[in-house]
């Protein structure tokens, strides 16, 4: 089933001047390109999204740490436009994407054809063909990867307050592979949940007992950041209990261990795979041009090479700034990215160029755990630690939040509570019974 979205510029004599821009992918990027595309006289968008929602990617690992629900950090999208005039959301799984012929198609086989495409389907893991990573390590890129993560660091809790010879299993060790910012946070926070609140819900647990171990190939945590930052990282971790084994690749991971690339072998239930990612698998279809992390190649202005109305933007792009060949995938890059490439489109309808996408760099930013916090703000990179950090971090994402309409002062109150009482949980987000994750089979190797 072929359908065309709208009828507009290039379409062909006698046809109607309405704009058509179909949009893939409902996440920073695509949303504000909606967004400011929304209530334009003569263009109508069409938003797909698999799951229907956008997700605050950087505060995944709160809910995975029982710090959030995951309704706090995911919106609907039929809800983010209800009042936007020619912005229509739908539901659906993009399985490729032509240039050439200007169409995406959905899983059920229907097409979709437009006048202008932007690609916008952001990233998903990326395992480097580690054998048994896929199969069994737990990735942190989505809400329902955090699910599954909070759910399993529960239920190896209950178990173990039922049997504590579980311990001797390695039911109390958690590996934590990436030194990035999703590694370093999720240990932060991991390491506070596990200390500071869990003993009191699970008193049998021997809570004493568990190992928190990052791993990381590199010499550094937090390599996007200064040396200074990824030591000031290392040293609230160690504060915390983690162990930090950098230098040390994975080789193997299995239902109930992971092997290290000098040979050692962790027992562990829950491997958290932050290891890295990659475009999805969309990128690679219609013969787009890819390059690093197999993500799509573009223009200074956002389009494609060759295909002056196809668009791909945020992490699913390569971005170019100056000397540097790919902008860091990040909420800020993606929304801005957004925002201009609804520009140029607006700009091309009304017969004038797209212009090359100049980038506001606010800085990188990683929450290392309560009250504990690093900052390079801004293009050179000043540096703030601690107090000042989590103002500076609550702030970027107070910005992007204001993207999708969410309730801020929601946010806000959640902020005093998580800095004045890092250590309060509700009964609800603590009850494994909530979250469907499978039982561990502590009787065998697989689980």
């Amino acid at each position: 089933m072929n359908a065309d979205v709208a009828t507009g510029a290039g379409r062909g004599a006698g046809m109607s001047a309405e704009t058509s821009v179909v949009i893939v992918g409902g996440g920073f990027a695509g949303v504000a390109c909606a967004r400011r595309l929304a209530g334009t006289d003569g263009i109508r968008v069409v938003l797909l999204d698999r799951g229907g929602f956008q997700q605050f990617q950087p505060l995944l690992y709160q809910v995975a740490t029982a710090e959030l629900t995951s309704q706090d950090i995911r919106f609907d999208l039929t809800r983010i436009f209800r009042h936007r005039p020619g912005v229509e959301v739908r539901q659906a799984d993009v399985t490729g994407v032509d240039p050439q012929t200007m169409t995406v198609t959905l899983d059920g086989g229907e097409t979709l054809t437009a006048d202008y495409l932007v690609v916008a389907a952001g990233a998903q893991p990326n395992f480097f063909h580690t054998p048994g990573a896929r199969e069994h390590s737990f990735p942190l890129y989505s809400v329902e990867d955090a699910r599954q993560v909070r759910g399993r660091i529960l239920t190896v809790f209950a178990d173990v307050a039922r049997e504590p010879r579980l311990v001797d299993e390695g039911a109390l060790n958690f590996v934590i592979v990436g030194g990035g910012p999703t590694g370093v946070e999720t240990a932060g926070a991991l390491s506070e949940l596990i200390h500071d609140v869990l003993p009191g819900v699970y008193s049998q647990a021997p809570c004493g007992h568990a190992q928190i171990i990052l791993v990381d190939r590199g010499h550094a945590l937090l390599s996007a950041f200064s040396d200074q930052a990824g030591a000031y990282a290392a040293k609230q971790l160690h504060r915390r209990g983690v162990q930090v084994r950098l230098g040390t690749s994975v080789k193997q991971v299995d239902a109930d261990s992971v092997t290290l690339g000098d040979g050692e072998v962790i027992k562990t239930r829950l491997v958290v795979w932050g290891g890295g990612e990659q475009a999805a698998d969309v990128a690679t279809t219609g013969g787009l041009p890819t390059g690093r992390g197999g993500r799509i190649d573009v223009q200074p202005d956002l389009t494609v090479p060759g295909h002056p109305r196809v668009y791909a933007l945020g992490d699913i792009a390569n971005i170019p700034s100056g000397d540097e060949p790919a902008l860091p995938q990040l909420g800020s890059v993606a929304q801005q990215s957004g925002r201009w490439a609804a520009d140029n489109i607006i700009a091309q309808v009304g017969g004038k160029p797209p212009h090359p996408f100049h980038y506001r760099d606010k800085g990188i930013m990683a929450m290392i755990g309560t009250k504990a916090a690093i900052a390079e703000i801004g293009p050179h990179r000043h540096e703030l630690h601690g107090r000042f950090a989590f103002v500076a971090w609550l702030g970027v994402h107070l910005e992007l939040l204001g993207e999708v309409d969410a309730e801020l002062k929601a946010y806000i109150a959640w902020a005093q509570e998580f800095y004045l009482r890092p250590h309060h949980r509700s009964a609800a987000l603590l009850d494994p019974s909530r979250i469907d994750t499978p039982r561990i089979d502590w009787s065998t190797t697989d689980s």
